[in-house]
């Protein structure tokens, strides 16, 4: 009875997050500048008749009520609405391109975790911090994706994947250094290496044991950091997922397609929280 009501109140949270989410964006899409216009207008192959029908478009996206029901009309259908720009069930648009940005993401963040925990460990065994191992992630955090993405466009090396694998590596190794670098001087810790247990065993035994719900939040961290970067990425590099049709949407006052796109990235960052919640939660108890 308790884990379902526990289950019911995450499964509101999350429902009630993604429903703000949602109802936030078309308002600030609503009242961006320009949404009402129209580019067709000033078309000269539109006659009376198509100019009438995009005038009565333009006041049918007047209300905020009308869009929000409109919008929730085209979920409740499964369609997830018709998109504006290519007239076509949203749907449509999206299933092809969720595969592609889910590929990238797992890839970047597979890579990136390796990457930081392996020189995070390297890091954090050492006495004394050391800018050899600081430097470059405070020079990748300094650097803007984009600017990392064009970077790699000029001189023809590199890709999506390692961009996004650089961003994430650099923020993960500073927290992972940081947390690394305090349970080394944990004092079970001290007395077990004066006992002569080898780091591999302390590492794999005592350290991660005890740092995983740090590690649980750590990872929910990653997948909004990717998340974030997949405009930037997609769009530079010509990535057909996600990101670049969300940038595509914006450029549009696509609202159907932009709700979409929010709405499935606000349910990622809401389950990937929950249930880093979850099973930080279990491990304290």
């Amino acid at each position: 009875m308790k884990t379902g009501l526990e289950l019911f109140k995450r499964f509101g949270r999350t429902f009630a997050v993604v429903v703000l989410v949602v109802a936030g964006s078309t308002v600030l899409v609503r009242f961006a500048p320009g949404y009402l216009s129209d580019a067709r207008e000033m078309d000269a192959r539109y006659g009376g008749v198509a100019r009438a029908e995009l005038a009565v478009e333009a006041d049918r996206s007047n209300s905020v009520w009308q869009m929000l029901r409109t919008e929730f009309g085209g979920w409740a259908t499964g369609d997830l609405g018709i998109s504006r720009q290519y007239e076509v069930p949203v749907l449509e648009l999206i299933t092809p391109r969720l595969a592609v940005t889910g590929r990238l993401m797992l890839w970047a963040i597979v890579l990136a975790w390796t990457l930081s925990i392996s020189a995070a460990l390297l890091s954090s065994a050492r006495q004394n911090p050391s800018m050899l191992w600081q430097a470059p992630a405070v020079l990748l955090l300094a650097v803007p994706t984009a600017a990392m993405a064009t970077l790699c466009l000029i001189v023809d090396k590199g890709g999506p994947v390692l961009v996004m694998t650089l961003l994430l590596a650099a923020r993960d190794f500073k927290f992972l250094d940081r947390m690394l670098r305090k349970a080394w001087r944990d004092p079970h810790l001290l007395h077990a290496r004066a006992q002569g247990l080898s780091p591999l065993r302390l590492v794999r035994a005592h350290i991660l044991p005890g740092i995983r719900s740090q590690l649980l939040a750590l990872a929910t961290l990653s997948i909004v950091t990717a998340l974030s970067a997949l405009v930037p990425v997609e769009v530079i590099f010509g990535v057909p997922g996600l990101g670049q049709l969300a940038w595509n949407a914006a450029m549009s006052r696509d609202l159907p397609v932009l709700l979409a796109v929010t709405m499935i990235m606000a349910i990622a960052v809401a389950i990937a929280g929950t249930a880093s919640d979850r099973r930080g939660t279990r491990q304290a108890l």
